[in-house]
């Protein structure tokens, strides 16, 4: 491959970006230091995409360099790999959160950038040359990563690429999910070939791609791509003991492909904006501001509700293979499989270092998933169930009415009963009023409390006293109740039975 070195180009640069690396100039110029962006900020600015995780490599000791510009703006230097000296910086500039990885340059900067990842982001800036702006940068391009990001391929810089660091197997997907790009056959042959090496790699590294896929559109063909390179049976044992597990003739597809067709249905409801829905389908499902904001907010790791609802699809059966079980008269069962499920979602999240709120929310989607199928019927939900959903569902319940949809249109597939979608759709459009237009009836406000109780009733703490409030509140919501003293009321008539 020659050295190839590009006349001098735009890079999209947002004014945070370019205002944060004028000063990073600042300081290591006085230092007699060079200093080149590399890789992904290089690659989505020659796309007109922000990246907000800048890599730069130095001359010289990159942890003790990075040490520097943290003082100098104010923050901490976190070191990521001390052997091979690279630290992070974090930075807080109008809300944004930008990342400055430091790395030290392994000779000249073109023999630097042939130890990359893949060509389109084997490609530099000599920050000091950007002091003009970046309307017009000399990119140092020795791979022609240009050429192949002018291709949409992602291509690796060498044949031992994953070998070198495995973690990149995940990456080229997640990375072709971001861009839209396709990886070229001599790359993805390499992938099929080195595919088992995934498992050496950190958890928090395959969460971060794995995160990043999720947030895409793209989510539903990438986790297809994964499993044909090989990669879903090595990141998710559990999900693979599912593969030729039949189901019973309602389902068109087996449990493993239902739950990559779960992925896809739920990007298919995600994707709805405003009134501009001219699928058929999504017709009758609600979509306002307020469930938008919903998905879109961010859980932790800067992964959204949205992305959490696309994991819930994929793992929301996995516990069908363990708990199937075929009757006498060839009737296949597979009780109890939400809850077995729900343990299981548990033990793969905690292994692949999701927060705990996550897990508690995945796992709670898990469990109550085929809920809004048993609330669907001739006649609209009563209060009470709507109460009792919510109540369980707790703060996931927008987003398991969003996973039954998603769970009705991937068991169906091609074989869907039009009348029935639309029925289940009206009963979440109205359980979703419930929700937005009366709080009152999903979250009563509180008439009465565990003191009122000990006062008034002559009880003492314990258990009882939690179900008894819980008794109050279902009452309330069911419009049983209203007040303080008709709480009191109900409860003395309650305990009366009770004795």
């Amino acid at each position: 491959m020659t050295n190839l070195t590009k006349e001098r180009t735009k890079i999209f640069a947002p004014e945070e970006a370019s205002s944060l690396l004028a000063k990073l100039r600042e300081i290591l110029t006085e230092r007699g230091i060079d200093c080149y962006v590399v890789g992904g900020f290089v690659r989505d600015g020659l796309v007109g995409r922000q990246n907000n995780d800048i890599d730069v490599v130095v001359t010289g000791d990159a942890t003790s360099i990075a040490s520097h510009v943290a003082q100098t703006f104010g923050t901490k230097m976190i070191p990521l790999d001390e052997v091979n000296q690279i630290a992070r910086v974090v930075l807080h500039q109008a809300g944004v959160h930008w990342h400055l990885d430091f790395a030290t340059m392994r000779g000249s900067i073109e023999e630097d950038l042939r130890y990359r990842d893949f060509t389109i982001n084997a490609i530099a800036i000599n920050l000091s040359e950007a002091s003009s702006g970046w309307s017009q940068v000399r990119v140092i391009d020795p791979m022609e990563g240009q050429h192949d990001i002018d291709r949409g391929v992602i291509r690796a810089v060498t044949e031992v690429s994953f070998q070198q660091d495995p973690a990149r197997l995940l990456r080229a997907v997640r990375i072709a999910a971001m861009l839209g790009f396709s990886i070229e056959p001599d790359t993805e042959a390499l992938m099929q070939r080195d595919h088992m090496l995934i498992t050496t790699v950190a958890p928090e590294r395959l969460l971060a791609d794995l995160g990043h896929i999720l947030e895409t559109p793209r989510a539903y063909p990438s986790f297809r791509y994964l499993d044909r390179l090989g990669l879903i049976d090595p990141l998710m044992p559990e999900l693979a003991t599912a593969r030729s597990v039949a189901q019973p003739k309602e389902h068109f597809w087996d449990v493993f492909d239902h739950s990559l067709e779960a992925v896809g249905e739920v990007e298919h409801l995600l994707l709805q904006r405003g009134d501009e829905r001219e699928d058929d389908l999504l017709s009758s499902v609600p979509w306002t501001p307020d469930i938008a904001r919903h998905f879109d907010q961010e859980i932790a790791g800067g992964r959204t509700r949205g992305a959490l609802l696309k994991l819930a699809g994929l793992l929301h059966d996995i516990g069908k293979p363990v708990t199937k079980t075929v009757e006498q008269d060839g009737r296949m069962r597979f009780l109890g499989h939400a809850s077995v499920g729900a343990v299981m979602v548990a033990k793969l999240m905690e292994r692949l270092r999701f927060s705990n709120r996550e897990i508690k929310m995945v796992q709670l989607m898990t469990e109550h998933h085929m809920r809004p199928g048993y609330l669907v019927g001739a006649e609209m939900p009563t209060r009470r169930a709507i109460y009792r959903y919510f109540r369980d569902a707790a703060e996931v319940g927008i987003d398991t009415l969003f996973l039954g949809l998603a769970d009705h249109l991937a068991a169906r597939g091609p074989t869907l009963d039009l009348d029935e979608w639309h029925k289940h759709a009206e009963t979440v459009r109205y359980m979703l009023s419930q929700w937005f237009e009366e709080q009152t009836t999903v979250v009563p406000p509180k008439l009465i409390d565990g003191h009122t109780l000990i006062d008034k009733l002559g009880l003492t703490p314990g258990p009882q006293i939690g179900e008894l409030l819980e008794a109050v509140r279902e009452a309330q919501a069911t419009g049983e109740i209203e007040t303080a003293e008709e709480a009191l009321d109900f409860l003395m008539k309650r305990l009366e039975r009770n004795q």
